[in-house]
């Protein structure tokens, strides 16, 4: 695997980018406990801050701070672990900091407090815990267990993501012979938020793909919105989020890319690796993004990014954006 630090820089001269489209096939349902999330529709542009390629603004001159695209990417191999709950491990991803001048590697968050990959041994539990003043996101990425909160258990496996609310008890459990790995994300809550009572879980393989309200030309068909972007929802604000607007995941089909556009000031938007290798583009340059990797770019409305996927499988990210440090 390759760091982010020792990623490859390849020439975006001379690549040829062909629209097309692959199928990817969807597993079965699981469990009972897990809701099934409506259709959603998204604008043309993707559900964003960007409205089209009118948005994009090119500086006079190369910005010096695109020297420093690697202070905006995160890889847990980079991290050291630190143990939660008992048991779970986590190395994180990327955390506080500064969205405009991280002061190191992957610090680039002011709006949530850390995105991190989590790890619990075989037949590990975690302790009985409550979640002060934040909220979790629990997105498994491989093994199986379950997880309990509220008198209510659901099985886990790769592709459930579970929505743990703030003072709700919840236990974390590795039935399988595997670790049970996965994406964690966390959100402060403000004083005065009234959180949910009870854990939600969506199975993501069973979320219906958004739907554009009015097709751009230039998106591919089955596609959400950006060129490329297939998307599926999993937990909004209507669902009890405090802090972040939306988590969803993103997929883009062999052979496809996503189309390159900035964020306005405050925009948080996360892109984690979770399925297969890409290529991140970021402003003016390319990093190889291998699962585990995340980034954000700065959102002043200048700097721009997209996500190429130049090879023969799909490739999932989990997303989520966030504006709530708008000063």
């Amino acid at each position: 695997m390759i760091a982010a630090c020792e990623a490859k820089r390849l020439p975006l001269n001379g690549l040829a980018v062909v629209l097309s489209i692959c199928s990817l096939a969807l597993p079965h349902a699981i469990a009972q406990s897990v809701v099934a999330k409506p259709p959603v529709k998204t604008p043309s542009s993707g559900g964003n801050s960007f409205d089209g390629p009118g948005d994009v603004r090119y500086v006079d001159k190369r910005d010096t701070q695109d020297r420093r695209i690697d202070m905006f990417i995160g890889d847990w191999r980079d991290s050291m672990p630190r143990q939660v709950f008992g048991s779970l491990v986590l190395r994180d991803i990327l955390t506080r900091g500064d969205n405009l001048n991280p002061p190191q590697p992957g610090a680039v968050l002011q709006g949530a407090n850390f995105v991190a990959f989590g790890r619990l041994q075989s037949k590990a539990s975690t302790t009985p815990s409550k979640l002060a003043k934040e909220q979790e996101i629990f997105y498994i990425d491989g093994g199986t267990g379950e997880i309990s909160a509220g008198g209510k258990t659901t099985p886990l496996h790769k592709d459930v993501a579970v929505f743990i609310p703030e003072n709700l008890s919840f236990v974390l459990k590795n039935t399988g012979d595997t670790s049970l790995t996965m994406y964690v994300v966390s959100e402060p809550v403000p004083e005065g938020f009234v959180p949910r009572t009870e854990m939600m879980a969506v199975d993501e393989r069973e979320v219906p793909v958004r739907t554009p309200m009015a097709a751009s030309p230039y998106t591919i068909a089955g596609a959400s919105g950006h060129w490329a972007h297939v998307v599926r929802d999993l937990f909004s604000r209507t669902d009890g989020l405090a802090t972040i607007g939306d988590i969803i995941t993103v997929t883009i089909n062999p052979m496809t890319m996503g189309e390159p556009h900035p964020h306005n000031l405050f925009q948080e938007e996360i892109w984690t690796a979770i399925d297969g290798t890409s290529l991140a583009f970021i402003s003016a340059q390319l990093r190889v993004q291998h699962p585990g990797m995340a980034y954000m770019i700065r959102p002043d409305k200048t700097m721009t990014h997209s996500n190429i996927n130049a090879g023969d499988t799909p490739v999932k990210f989990l997303w989520f954006a966030d504006s709530s440090n708008k000063k």
